[in-house]
């Protein structure tokens, strides 16, 4: 299939497997295996949870770049491009490379069928041997236990937090969240766990396999100082760490919690390399600002506890106006418990504008607003699309009010594609 685009390639790779979630490791396995990447050269870091990976995969990215290592991370969902997925040394995969993988994969796989993630996983998976990187940092898609980048042996596994996401297919409590979760520890291999409320199931999980446990507050942890904070992992400290560049009160955790990853694989950076890569991390759809007369926010809170730590951040940081909120949430995502997170945050005279999102998974404007908006105490306005619900926050805006774009990836992505090509342009 020589000559397809990207385009192409994913629109194929959509229809190749007759279900879009199909757990199993054994295809993906199995056409890794014939790739040669069975056990990868590479030191695999695997780092799942229900809210804080991507920030703890991106954080250790800029840790081990800044400790003279070369990197590869896979991150999943995309925002704007499907090449966000892949990063070697900081930077997206190049197109015509990734084509080239996706060729190779294809050949490999022959008579198998592979999901949408598994083709980007064994992709990502083959650049990062092409281009011999050091260390693969791998975001878990969902779940663990049966999730593609699980195929592959951890060296250090981390577990950023549980929370109640995902439910239809991890199970409906914390327990049964856990469990699923704590699957891609390995024994006799470091596994650590980056926030203070633990599950009993992760605990009882590693010991059954025989992997070190290592817990925020416990074996590892940091404590807070004027300027940012020190980090401690038993008897070793890094002091006077800047606070990580990454927005919200949570990123102290999923710093530590990254520091210790690399402590416990032995790659921790010496100090003045772990300030420069704290200070200067980044991460698209994160609260991420764009500052002006009205300054735009976005930020892929999408499940209640994310909108727990998205409100903290809000109130933290409150704008000298209003706050007009754009909201898309998918149809399996509890948007009362988003609501409610979000409601302490609001103000009266604040605007909440709910958007519809398309898709198997989607959800119609006027279906969130009748969750959304009861819960978090507004009247919505509705709008058929992110890209109209950025329009009505543009128009209904005034100095000093802040637009905050959150929820899905879906709604997020877009909007800030909307931005960029119709948001205020930064004086030169």
């Amino acid at each position: 299939m020589p000559g397809r685009s990207l385009a192409e390639w994913l629109a194929f790779q959509e229809r190749v497997h007759p279900r879009a979630m199909d757990f199993t490791l054994e295809r993906i396995r199995t056409v890794l295996a014939r790739l040669g990447l069975a056990r990868p050269r590479a030191r695999v870091l695997t780092v799942g949870g229900t809210n804080g990976k991507g920030s703890v995969t991106t954080l250790l990215e800029a840790l081990l770049r800044e400790g003279g290592h070369r990197v590869g991370l896979y991150t999943s969902p995309h925002l704007v491009r499907y090449t966000e997925r892949i990063r070697i040394d900081g930077r997206e995969i190049d197109e015509r490379r990734l084509i080239d993988v996706f060729e190779r994969v294809e050949a490999a796989r022959n008579d198998i069928t592979l999901t949408f993630f598994e083709y980007a996983t064994a992709a990502a998976l083959l650049a990062f041997d092409d281009l011999a990187v050091d260390y693969a940092v791998l975001e878990v898609g969902l779940g663990g236990r049966l999730d593609a980048v699980n195929a592959v042996d951890a060296e250090v596994a981390v577990v950023a937090s549980i929370g109640l996401d995902h439910m239809d297919y991890l199970g409906d409590t914390l327990e049964a969240i856990g469990r699923e979760k704590a699957g891609i520890f390995r024994a006799g291999r470091p596994a650590l766990f980056g926030s203070l409320a633990m599950p009993d199931s992760i605990a009882a999980e590693a010991a059954r396999i025989g992997a070190p446990l290592e817990r925020l507050g416990h074996e590892f942890g940091f404590e807070k100082t004027a300027a940012g904070f020190d980090w401690w992992r038993g008897a070793t400290r890094l002091a006077e760490l800047p606070r990580p560049g990454l927005v919200g009160e949570v990123q102290y955790q999923n710093a530590a919690t990254a520091l210790a990853a690399l402590a416990a694989g032995g790659a921790l950076p010496p100090a003045e390399a772990a300030a420069r890569a704290l200070a200067g991390v980044r991460l698209a759809g994160r609260f991420e600002r764009r500052p002006g007369p009205v300054e735009w926010i976005f930020d892929v809170a999408h499940n209640g506890a994310a909108a727990e730590a998205l409100a903290a951040t809000m109130r933290e940081r409150p704008p000298r106006g209003r706050w007009l909120l754009v909201a898309g949430v998918l149809a399996d995502k509890d948007a009362a418990a988003i609501g409610r997170a979000v409601a302490p945050a609001l103000r009266p005279g604040d605007i909440l504008c709910t958007v519809g999102l398309p898709g198997e998974r989607g959800r119609s404007a006027a279906a969130l607003a009748a969750i959304l908006g009861p819960s978090a105490g507004l009247e919505p306005v509705q709008a058929e699309s992110v890209e109209a619900g950025c329009a009505f926050a543009a128009r209904e805006a005034r100095s000093g009010d802040a637009v905050l774009v959150f929820g899905s990836f879906l709604a997020v992505g877009p909007a800030l594609e909307w931005h960029r090509l119709y948001g205020p342009k930064p004086h030169c």
